[in-house]
C-alpha cells in the first residue's frame, strides 16, 4: 500500500488502517469536518464510518485485540500482522468501506498518514433453517368444546361467583344485625 490508493465503487466490508505519524493536536484536528478529507487527498468522508484514537486508549486489549473483538475480523486474517499491529503506537485511523458512500475514491493520503494494512470484514451469515412449529402451537389447533358443553361450563362459573356474593351479602347482613 503505497501512494495512491483506489477504492472500487461499491466496496463494502473492508477496514483499512493507517498510522497518524503527528502530534495527538493535530490527530484530533482530524475529527473536525472537511480535514480528513483534505489530508487523504478527496473531497469528502463520512466521519460516521471513522476512527481516530490513540492505541494506549485500547490498554490491555491492543489493536489486534481491537480489530477481532471490536471490529469483527477473523482471528485468521490478522494472524501474519499480528506483530506489526503490536509494535504500533501513537494514533491510528480505523476507514471502513461505507465512509467513501459507495464511490470509486482515489485516496492520495499526506506524507504524515502511512498504511497499515486493510481487511475485510467477515460477512454475517443471516440464513437459518426454517422453523418447524408443532401441531400444538398452531392457530385453532386446540380441541373444539361442543356448544352444549360451553354453555355448560358458563353455567357453572356463573352459579359460583352468584353464590359468593350471595353468602358476602347475608354475611354482612348478619354482622349489621347482631
Amino acid at each position: 500500500m503505497a501512494g495512491v490508493i483506489k477504492i472500487p465503487a461499491g466496496e463494502r466490508g473492508v477496514i483499512r488502517i493507517f498510522d497518524l505519524d503527528m502530534a495527538p493536536e493535530q490527530a484530533r484536528f482530524l475529527r473536525e469536518p472537511g480535514a480528513l478529507a483534505q489530508v487523504l487527498g478527496i473531497d469528502e468522508i463520512d466521519l460516521d464510518h471513522v476512527e481516530i484514537f490513540p492505541i494506549s486508549d485500547l490498554e490491555e486489549l491492543g489493536l489486534a485485540g481491537y480489530l477481532t473483538q471490536g471490529c469483527g475480523l477473523a482471528e485468521a486474517e490478522i494472524a501474519a500482522d499480528r506483530k506489526a499491529l503490536t509494535a504500533l503506537e501513537g494514533h491510528i485511523l480505523l476507514l471502513r468501506s461505507r465512509a467513501f458512500g459507495g464511490k470509486a475514491t482515489h485516496l492520495t493520503p499526506a506524507s504524515q498518514i502511512r498504511p497499515i494494512a486493510s481487511y475485510g470484514e467477515t460477512p454475517v451469515n443471516w440464513s437459518a433453517p426454517p422453523m418447524s412449529t408443532p401441531e400444538s402451537s398452531k392457530p385453532y389447533s386446540a380441541p373444539k368444546t361442543s356448544p352444549r358443553d360451553a354453555r355448560n361450563a358458563a353455567r357453572r362459573i356463573g352459579a359460583t361467583l352468584f353464590a359468593i356474593v350471595m353468602s358476602l351479602v347475608f354475611l354482612i347482613l348478619y354482622l349489621l344485625v347482631f
